[in-house]
């Protein structure tokens, strides 16, 4: 009976390929099965461009299996339960035949990361190691040289805005809005009226070579945008 294989969740961080942790690029030098998401067809996988250097060191570069299935920016609940279900299936495949899989994913392995839902599925089927890494909203505030957050302050991560917001606003001391591209034009009116004082920067394309920083919101709102808003103390 064939041994099966080792599912691997690698975050390969924001964009540059320094940033990958020991770990990581100690598992790119050798695993057989690299798995890399992508949202179309025609779209370039950001997390394969950032590891490819390391595979490209590899004696059998030619030889690694790549796998970009597509994972569309859609929020049909239904239709993404089929499309998680059949990835996981895939990637089960190779794992049954006893190889290795890594499967890369932009930032965290557990921060808003598709490979969770991969994760969830072949937990009780298969041995699964998580490699964690750095977050866009760490590697945002290390390029402006601040911090998130000091003491006793709280950190409020937002991905989509809803009406939760209206809750938590008045209590929290950093917001990062994630993936600000999506985030509306009337959150942004509400935080700049809040009456404390409060600092606003946007990171576009963070610790990639066209990484460009903005003072208050971003109004060109690329798919790689995070906004961090700091409310400072009375």
């Amino acid at each position: 009976m064939v041994k099966k294989g080792k599912l691997i969740g690698i975050g390969v961080g924001p964009g540059d390929t320094e940033l990958l942790t020991l770990k990581a690029a100690k598992v790119l030098e050798k695993v057989p099965v690299i798995f890399s998401p992508k949202s179309a067809k025609e779209k370039e996988s950001i997390a394969l461009s950032i590891v490819r250097p390391i595979l490209k060191e590899r004696k059998d570069y030619k030889k690694i299996m790549i796998v970009e299935p597509i994972f569309p920016m859609i929020e049909d609940k239904k239709e993404l339960e089929k499309i998680w279900d059949s990835a996981s299936e895939l990637v089960a495949q190779y794992l049954n035949t006893g190889r290795d899989v890594a499967f890369i994913t932009l930032g965290d392995t557990s921060i808003f990361s598709t490979y969770s839902y991969l994760q969830k599925r072949l937990m009780d089927r298969y041995e699964i190691e998580t490699i964690p890494g750095i977050t866009s909203f760490t590697a945002c505030a290390a390029a402006k040289n601040e911090a998130l957050v000091e003491q006793n302050d709280i950190l409020t991560i937002v991905p989509k805005i809803d009406s939760r917001i209206e809750n938590i606003l008045e209590y929290t001391d950093s917001i990062v809005l994630m993936k600000a591209s999506r985030n509306s034009t009337k959150l942004e009116l509400k935080i700049k009226n809040d009456k404390r004082e409060k600092e606003i920067y946007s990171v576009q394309n963070c610790t990639r070579e066209n990484e460009k920083i903005i003072e208050g919101f971003s109004h060109e709102k690329p798919y790689l945008t995070t906004s961090i808003i700091k409310f400072k103390d009375d």
